[in-house]
């Protein structure tokens, strides 16, 4: 196992080298794809510790994902893994989907990210590629699995970006309705104001995590789909 995690490491850092020498062509900014090594090599070791069960519903994404602690109460007549870590973007669920997606040979996959993609200056059609490009790489060994795309959420601390996520939600909820077994899960609707505002009361401090309201309103939004789907 050593010797495969030393493997791994020698690619990523292959690459980040390549991306490096792309920046210098271009001037663009590469991702840094070691950011969440750690938090990836933390849940192979908990998958090592005690294996989950294949034919799961999995949930994965960013942080919206990985701080829902209540999750599996929420759904608890469905086995669900939850796979969010840190506050990554679609192209790196994407990068590690070897990892933390097709190990556990899933029945359905729900993505939330897309969030801090546009909070980094990607515009709506540059998400939409990206989420393109997961749905690509899921298909190419997991041919027939359903997807639903929970949409960016409306929050009060990235108000200014919300014209932009509505673009993105908007596109992938077009693509979706183009290709069978994807679906857009619109929890972005119901957490905003009669005045198109994002609303307050489902958000902690930081005014962008969501609270137990919030994660409740999902929870309502959601559960017909699993309970439909997630089986």
């Amino acid at each position: 196992m050593r010797t495969l995690s030393r493997r791994r490491t020698t690619t990523v850092l292959i690459l980040s080298w390549i991306l490096a020498g792309l920046q210098s062509l271009t001037g663009a900014s590469p991702p840094d794809l070691l950011r969440f090594e750690n938090e990836i090599r933390t849940f192979e070791r908990l998958d090592r510790e005690s294996p989950p069960e294949e034919g799961q519903v999995l949930f994965v994404g960013s942080s919206s994902i990985r701080l829902w602690k209540t999750l599996t109460q929420d759904f608890s007549f469905v086995e669900t893994i939850n796979r969010g870590f840190g506050g990554s973007t679609i192209a790196e669920v994407t990068y590690y989907a070897d990892r933390i997606v097709f190990p556990y040979k899933p029945c359905l996959i729900l993505l939330y990210a897309g969030d801090n993609d546009v909070a980094g200056g990607k515009t709506a059609k540059q998400v939409l590629a990206d989420y393109q490009q997961f749905v690509s790489k899921i298909r190419s060994k997991l041919p027939g699995i359903r997807m639903g795309y929970i949409a960016i959420k409306p929050s009060p601390s990235r108000r200014h970006l919300l014209d932009e996520m509505m673009k993105a939600n908007q596109l992938i909820r077009d693509f979706s309705k183009q290709e069978p077994g994807l679906d857009y899960l619109d929890i972005a609707t119901p957490m905003l104001q009669p005045d198109g505002t994002p609303r307050p009361e489902l958000f902690v401090d930081d005014r962008l995590h969501l609270n137990p309201d919030g994660y409740a309103l999902w929870t309502q939004v959601l559960t017909p789909y699993l309970k439909k789907y997630g089986h």
